[in-house]
């Protein structure tokens, strides 16, 4: 009886200890390297960022925030971030870059530019005829935007673009000169128009866009989130995991402004979390995969391609480009 009892005893310690073995292994988390920029596409990251330091996140991510996409780059193409959130033509310029060694996984930020002054006579694309328009960075999406909308309006010849290296430079310059116009991303506008009361938003880029593509035409795609193809094959579920997470963090800035807003504060993309509140519901996050994606970020990039092929890194990029869950 007694050695029966031990027979029991062993089997069910042997039991516990397998189902434990079996919890553990199911219960590890994969790390991953995600990077982003200073600006929309990380307030859609703002909760997912949270609950990855409280330790409430599935995957065990690390996260690098940098200022400009080229400061992204190198660490992408060298393999030390796994995934990351681009400008849309970027994601493009790096699959051919890298060989077809990145695919889009998501469209995380659709339009978010607009011209603000303190002129009250501009109030269209023509009314910028004869100005100056001062905006961030040569053959960057603000760049490419704008000149695709001036030569839609045989204005090319017509206005003149100044470009300095940061939104906060342009910010800055509008602050003390409003009668000069500016072309800023959200939430650099909203940051603006709170440094001085004379500016406003006088034209909407997103909605000149729209107006120009029609109802079928091609959606104004700002940012796109991408992965190495070769930690998506050996992680795939985790990658899945990611983009739920990502989605839900995405929706998560949309509901709730208020507390998003002051994490935006905390991780210094904007100062105050009030201009940051005020902001967010104009910075068009978003959360697009799959087939949706594809035909988006196609149409998109296919216009730039049109306009300057290197836009894009030369070519357009091939199907295996766009992934499709």
């Amino acid at each position: 009886m007694k050695k029966r009892l031990k027979v029991i005893l062993l089997m069910m310690t042997v039991l516990l200890l397998l189902l434990n073995g079996c919890q553990k292994a199911n219960d590890v988390s994969t790390d991953i390297r995600v990077g982003s920029l200073k600006g929309p596409t990380s307030i859609g990251l703002m909760r997912l960022m949270e609950q990855a330091s409280n330790k409430e996140a599935e995957n065990n991510y690390t996260f690098t925030m940098e200022t400009t996409a080229d400061a992204l780059l190198p660490l992408i193409i060298k393999g030390e971030l796994d995934i990351a959130l681009v400008p849309a033509n970027i994601a493009s310029i790096l699959y051919q870059k890298t060989e077809g060694k990145i695919s889009v996984i998501d469209i995380n930020t659709l339009g978010v530019l607009y011209m603000v002054s303190g002129d009250s006579s501009i109030n269209s694309l023509d009314s910028l005829k004869g100005k100056t328009v001062y905006l961030t960075g040569k053959g960057t999406t603000p760049d490419y935007v704008i000149q695709y909308l001036l030569a839609q309006a045989g204005l090319t010849d017509e206005v003149t673009l100044e470009y300095k290296s940061e939104a906060t430079e342009v910010a800055a310059l509008l602050s003390k000169e409003p009668e000069n116009i500016g072309l800023l991303p959200q939430p650099f506008v909203t940051a603006a128009l709170a440094q001085n009361d004379k500016l406003s938003i006088v034209l909407d880029l997103n909605k000149e866009w729209n107006e120009l593509q029609g109802e079928e035409g091609s959606s104004l795609v700002t940012g796109v989130t991408i992965v190495r193809n070769e930690f998506l094959e050996e992680h795939k579920e985790a990658v899945l995991k990611f983009m739920e997470e990502h989605e839900t963090s995405a929706n998560y800035a949309n509901e709730h402004t208020t507390e998003t807003a002051k994490l935006v504060e905390e991780a210094g993309i904007i100062e105050k979390a009030a201009i940051a509140e005020t902001a967010i519901p104009y910075c068009n996050i978003t959360y697009l995969d799959g087939t949706e994606a594809k035909t988006a970020l196609e149409g998109y990039l296919q216009i730039l391609f049109d306009q300057n092929p290197e836009s894009v890194g030369g070519e357009l990029p091939k199907e295996d480009f766009y992934y499709i869950p």
